[in-house]
């Protein structure tokens, strides 16, 4: 394996803990005065409006956390092409979700930076490996 599958694959899990990150921020402590600061949410009102989409799409954030491990692990052990595919899928759907929260609105596109390039870069240096 080269360099770039070394680092990509690193990346690809930095990209994958940011985002068990987000789905124990959305759907585990999402209730806390802290977490509605992250997400601009003004008050419990508000939070309890939220809640559920938030729960919801924390755990959307995990399951695109696990693909991307799965995926690392399966391309480092046995079936490397099924783990590269799983892995370039997460990191592309990750990488997607980000390009799709720069459409709702302008003070969105500094948490699709955040959410995205990690993800981004772990795709192109797996594909280039």
């Amino acid at each position: 394996m080269s360099v770039l599958a070394i680092v990509g694959s690193i990346v690809v899990v930095l990209a994958a803990l940011l985002h068990v990150v987000i789905f124990v921020l959305e759907s585990v402590r999402w209730m806390q005065p802290s977490t509605w600061r992250v997400f601009g949410v003004r008050d419990r009102a508000q939070a309890e409006t939220l809640r559920p989409m938030a729960y919801n799409q924390g755990f959307y954030n995990l399951f695109l956390a696990i693909g991307a491990l799965a995926g690392v692990w399966l391309y480092w052990t046995d079936l490397p092409r099924a783990g590269l595919a799983l892995a370039l899928f997460s990191t592309a759907c990750m990488a997607a979700a980000a390009v799709v929260l720069t459409t709702t609105g302008p003070g969105y596109l500094r948490p699709a930076l955040i959410q995205g390039t990690l993800p981004l870069i772990g795709f192109v240096l797996l594909l280039l490996a």
